[in-house]
């Protein structure tokens, strides 16, 4: 098996969907199952965020290129999004692709090189959409030329190697979010970008609330590390 984490960077207008949470940094998308074969692709996604984001995503659920196609144009595949639960500050989403040839996708482009047995996990911050990719041994050089030529947008490759394990596995998401919103507001910066009541006020919950989830995380961090 081999572990590709492949980032792509939405320029803006390319797609609505990374539009949407340029516009709400405290918004988040994540897979929590992701399926392909050659001609068709259905996943499910949890959304989370202000309700003002989460509204707009749910009325942009038909959108173009809401699913995964790299082409920014000329794509004519049939897709459908269909909204399975909202909640308060939660919505989870499920998508179905069927798949053209004027249309390609990270993970078509994995199952074409790689064959059966791909499993794709996706996370989508702004708009910066992160692909973490498992797949059996085969033609790395030939997938990353492949998303390269096609993607109309920044692609990079951050890890090209043997799996490692998933470090939020076993974390809680609460917890997880928590502790991705300190990173990447500069918490654990020296000096400190961000106190935590700052953070706690852009995720909307109480001080006390963050500090504990923040502080169960870090607790787990430090115990897998001793480990």
């Amino acid at each position: 098996m081999r572990e590709l984490v492949v980032v792509v960077e939405h320029p803006p207008g390319a797609n609505p969907v990374a539009d949407l949470l340029a516009d709400y940094p405290d918004a988040r998308l994540r897979s929590s199952a992701c399926h392909v074969t050659e001609t068709s692709l259905w996943r499910v996604d949890h959304a989370s965020g202000p309700e003002a984001a989460l509204d707009r995503l749910e009325d942009m659920a038909g959108a173009r290129y809401f699913t995964d196609c790299l082409v920014r144009d000329g794509c004519d595949g049939d897709w459908e999004t269909t909204v399975l639960d909202q909640s308060a500050g939660s919505l989870v989403l499920y998508s179905y692709w069927e798949r053209t040839d004027d249309c390609d996708s990270i993970p078509h482009l994995a199952r074409d090189r790689f064959g059966d047995g791909v499993v794709l996990e996706e996370t989508w911050r702004g708009r910066t959409q992160r692909w973490r990719v498992l797949a059996p041994d085969g033609p790395v050089g030939s997938f990353v030329e492949a998303v390269q030529a096609i993607a109309d947008a920044d692609v990079r490759f951050e890890r090209v190697s043997d799996p490692e394990r998933e470090v939020t596995a076993d974390l809680p998401p609460e917890q997880a979010d928590a502790l991705a919103a300190a990173v990447e507001a500069g918490y654990y910066e020296t000096p400190r970008e961000v106190e935590a009541y700052e953070l706690a006020e852009r995720l909307d919950v109480p001080g006390s609330t963050f500090a504990y989830r923040l502080r169960c995380a870090e607790a787990w961090l430090a115990k897998r590390y001793v480990e």
